[in-house]
């Protein structure tokens, strides 16, 4: 009866303390801070740009290259640096675990022996020969315990709550951190890719130039042999044709640092660059119209302000923690077990019944009266590091809305260009033609068709360069709004080969494992999930 109404008290006790523990938080909520946005772009009503339509998610796939789309989402699969970024996501649940864990007992542990010892007969505490008791203290002395003893310090100002809270916002920025590094990836790709296709199609004009000047250089020798011109001619179609064919090598070797670049993105040595980029494909055209959203969307669809955001909110948590310091904190220790021993007319056998039962409960508390200054301070500080991180996050919002209107307004020169250097290669195109066919005849000296074979190459060199900064700009402009990331939903964050090689060596539980329902969406997931995995 006795052991019945101690184990009363005791889960009386428990079921107070559980209570008390959803008393109150300390610190203030977080609210997302006020962001200098406006309704529209600057560039409202320019040509090609679809306001207020929401942004392409794959939109690498505009471009309308299956090269293109192939290698973004290789790289997706096995680029190392996400990966990287994906594990930081695990380590971010596994720290949330911590923090969750801290709402139960903090200190938990199971205890057994089995002790014997033997007295000296000439120790202090052995009769001595003179005593006239009969009774004797025994020589050997077994022993048998079984018991489990625990802490609580109880939750009553919410500093593990608070604690929970700023895990899970870290957890967050760490996932955002995460999509971040697709975006970023995904516009390295494009970039890079991009870059071989420009290279190539200068490779290209370089070689058909040298064709056309390796026959210019015949005519001119041909006609200085006849006497019809003089050598000077045949000096300067040479001139011409070397000063082209030194522009080859330069090209060669930015297309092999393309190919291996693009290998390292895609997580593979320099010199296993993928097959389909040997032959140029020509420069990916952009779609005639671009949806560009409107710039509330940022909030939404930019990583790194969601990532500013929720590193604001997990700073904000640890004030709450901090203040929690000022206040007693309030704990629970006790232990429970069995004791049995051969002393007298006890038995070891005995050990789990009533009578070697035994039990210690003590309640406490603890208050640092004499470091006031000290935690003062501490709140000071985490108070100073949340109100730098919200102006960090404004500043990132307005960091992404200049990075989206500058790539606005460089697709848009970059277009309105292309189209009069394409009128002019074709003028510069002609003109050469006729220059060469002059000089054939005999009507015009070789320095017309030099100036004209020399503007036809500038020519067409600046507007493949055209062609490429509207594909790179567009490429600027989509990475700016943050497109890219949301092929991952419903996706692991660590590929299933690392997955397995983590398992090999630790016991992940479920916390490597993807739940879409509550890890995806993170306004729906339970956080008691994350509890730590007994």
């Amino acid at each position: 009866m006795y052991v019945t109404r101690t184990r009363f008290r005791l889960c009386a006790t428990f079921f107070l303390a559980l209570c008390l523990c959803g008393c109150m938080k300390l610190g203030p909520d977080f609210k997302r801070p006020d962001a200098q946005l406006y309704d529209t772009w600057a560039e409202d009503g320019a040509d090609g740009l679809k306001q207020g339509q929401a942004v392409q998610n794959e939109w690498w796939k505009t471009f309308g290259d299956p090269e293109l789309s192939k290698l973004v989402r290789t790289a997706f699969d096995r680029n190392l640096t996400l990966r990287v970024a994906g594990l930081r996501v695990i380590e971010g649940r596994a720290q949330l675990g911590i923090a969750v864990g801290q709402l139960y007992p903090q200190s938990q542990a199971a205890s057994g022996g089995y002790t014997y010892s033997r007295e000296s007969h000439l120790g202090p505490s052995w009769p001595q020969p003179s005593t006239e008791s009969k009774t004797t203290s025994p020589d050997q002395i077994w022993q048998n315990t079984v018991a489990f003893s625990a802490a609580w310090e109880l939750d009553f100002w919410g500093k593990y709550r608070r604690g929970i809270e700023s895990a899970d916002a870290a957890m967050r920025a760490s996932a955002a951190d995460y999509d971040n590094a697709l975006v970023s990836l995904a516009g390295d790709v494009a970039r890079t890719y991009l870059d071989l296709r420009i290279n190539q199609a200068q490779l290209k004009i370089a070689h058909e130039n040298v064709e056309l000047e390796k026959e210019g250089l015949k005519i001119a020798e041909a006609r200085f042999r006849y006497g019809a011109t003089s050598e000077r001619d045949v000096q300067q179609a040479k001139t011409m044709l070397l000063s082209t064919e030194a522009t080859i090598p330069g090209f060669q070797s930015a297309i092999k640092k393309n190919r291996h670049a693009l290998s390292v993105l895609l997580g593979l040595p320099p010199d296993k660059a993928p097959e389909g980029l040997t032959d140029s494909e020509g420069i990916p055209a952009p779609p005639w119209e671009i949806a560009v959203g409107v710039p509330a969307d940022l909030l939404r669809r930019r990583p790194d302000v969601r990532a500013a955001e929720y590193a604001a909110m997990a700073q904000c948590a640890q004030i709450g923690v901090a203040k929690a310091d000022l206040f007693p904190s309030f704990s629970l220790t006790g232990s429970i077990g069995f004791l049995a021993s051969n002393v007298g007319v006890f038995k070891l056998s005995e050990l789990l019944s009533n009578n070697g039962f035994t039990a210690q409960f003590s309640p406490q508390f603890g208050w640092n009266l004499f470091n006031y200054g000290r935690i003062i301070d501490n709140v000071r500080v985490q108070d100073a590091k949340f109100q730098a991180l919200l102006i960090q996050y404004q500043q990132t919002v307005l960091t992404a809305l200049r990075e989206v209107e500058d790539a606005m307004t460089a697709y848009i020169g970059a277009s309105a260009q292309v189209v009069s250097l394409a009128k002019a290669a074709d003028a510069a195109k002609r003109s050469a033609d006729l220059a060469f066919i002059q000089y054939s005849e005999g009507k015009t000296d070789y320095t017309t068709v030099l100036v004209a074979q020399q503007q036809l190459l500038k020519q067409q060199d600046d507007l493949v360069q055209m062609r490429g900064q509207v594909a790179t700009s567009l490429v600027s402009l989509y990475r700016a709004l943050g497109g890219g990331w949301q092929v991952r939903q419903g996706l692991p964050y660590v590929p299933e080969d690392v997955r397995h090689e983590m398992e090999k060596r630790t016991w992940w539980g479920r916390q490597i494992r993807e739940d879409p329902a509550k890890i995806t969406n993170p306004d729906t997931r339970n956080i008691l999930w994350y509890a730590p995995d007994i």
